[in-house]
């Protein structure tokens, strides 16, 4: 038996936090062709959405996609974001959330674990990896 990813049920969970305490849940994805936005929204091949109640319409946080309506720039879009591309959601108020792991990088990581293992190899790092996140 599969179990579902643990993703959408945080998301769902930050988001609802966010709404009960006023704050403004923010949601940070990974760009691709499949989201039809304006190119003055798109940074760095991700995007940080404002994904309140006031801003979007018909949320729904669903186990593999995200979905909603919004107006950019006074155009109204119907956006869908998969799930597996969402890198953070957190209040803006006060920087509170979660982040994630692109879903690219946790494979990445396990096709090197699986080679070192095969090739009878360590993995050779004396430095831990760490990342800023702003």
């Amino acid at each position: 038996m599969s179990s579902h990813s643990t993703k959408p049920y945080l998301i769902r969970a930050i988001y609802e936090w966010c709404t009960d305490n006023n704050y403004t849940p923010y949601l940070t994805a990974k760009t691709s062709a499949k989201i039809d936005l304006p190119l003055e929204y798109l940074g760095n091949d991700e995007i940080t959405l404002n994904i309140s109640q006031s801003a979007v319409s018909n949320l729904v946080i669903g186990n593999d996609i995200l979905h909603f309506k919004a107006r950019f720039g006074g155009v109204s879009k119907t956006l869908q974001i998969s799930i597996d591309s969402i890198m953070a959601i957190f209040a803006k108020e006060v920087s509170q959330g979660l982040t994630f792991v692109a879903k690219e990088e946790i494979d990445e990581n396990e096709t090197d674990a699986s080679k070192s293992i095969l090739e009878n190899k360590p993995k050779t790092s004396s430095r831990p990896n760490l990342q800023i996140i702003k």
